[in-house]
């Protein structure tokens, strides 16, 4: 019997793809084959387009159908060099403006956080816009406090991008690392045992803290990047300037913070106000 982990984990790193999205299609290929009982090699057109049609019976958000769809296309594409899923098409996803918190709103939170490292660690995300898979990796080595910047190591997509060291935030940063005795090497904020701070624990301390400041908003640690994003868009930075902080791939995706940003701020004026008053 076909391997198929391997031969997708082998032919994901041969490629550089991330771990995440190896496991994440091992997931979807190991469920596919456990419905459709056949060889890997006699699979199909037909057999995938039945189990597409098996996930929206099943209410699968189109997310997660075009997820499998991908696992799909680089298993048989990549891994076996078939082109049997090449006419399967995306689900079109409808775009939704991501939630953000005004900057009030996001004062309430953090003055809802008593814990010195936790608050810090939110501070954190939204003074830099970073995921927070990011922050929990960082490491004290990665800061260049004389010069105001640090770097993300290996973030989405696996490549190093810099960050800005907020000022504000510059003295708490260097008092928490020198209380902490903290290393070079040492994770910024340590969890238990060896490794770093969960994700979870940050989740946890935002949810937490949301409730406590009634945000009725449905906030997560994502919720501080867009806010960190729409925030330099009202205070003028231009979308070129924010594209690099946030890491896209694409100006595309960073335009739609011109979207949430506050139109008073912008200093945005409808074209009615610039016609000739005597005209109308």
């Amino acid at each position: 019997m076909m391997d198929v982990g391997n031969l997708v984990r082998n032919e994901g790193l041969r490629r550089g793809t991330r771990p995440e999205t190896i496991k994440t299609y091992i997931y979807c290929l190991n469920k596919f084959f456990r419905v459709c009982h056949k060889n890997p090699l006699e699979i199909t057109k037909r057999d995938i387009t039945d189990y597409v049609d098996y996930l929206h019976q099943w209410n699968r958000s189109d997310n997660t159908i075009n997820v499998y769809i991908n696992a799909l296309k680089f298993f048989y594409e990549n891994v076996l060099n078939k082109k049997l899923t090449l006419k399967i098409e995306h689900k079109r996803v409808r775009k939704q403006l991501p939630t953000f918190l005004t900057k009030e709103e996001t004062q309430k939170l953090f003055d809802a956080i008593g814990n010195f490292k936790h608050k810090l660690m939110v501070k954190m995300l939204y003074a830099t816009g970073m995921r927070v898979s990011e922050l929990v990796s960082l490491k004290v080595k990665d800061f260049e406090f004389n010069e105001n910047y640090g770097w993300v190591r290996e973030g989405k997509g696996g490549k190093d991008r810099l960050f800005v060291i907020a000022v504000k935030l510059k003295k708490e940063l260097l008092e928490w690392i020198a209380a902490n005795k903290l290393n070079a090497d040492d994770w910024l904020f340590p969890g238990q045992g060896n490794t770093h701070v969960s994700i979870q624990t940050i989740q946890l301390i935002i949810k937490i803290a949301r409730k406590k400041a009634k945000i009725t908003k449905n906030v997560h640690p994502h919720t501080l990047r867009h806010s960190f994003a729409t925030h330099l868009i009202e205070n003028g930075y231009a979308v070129t300037e924010v594209q690099p902080l946030l890491g896209h791939n694409s100006l595309n995706t960073t335009m739609i913070y011109l979207h949430m940003a506050s139109p008073e701020l912008l200093k945005v004026k409808s074209p009615y106000d610039s016609l000739d008053k005597k005209g109308v």
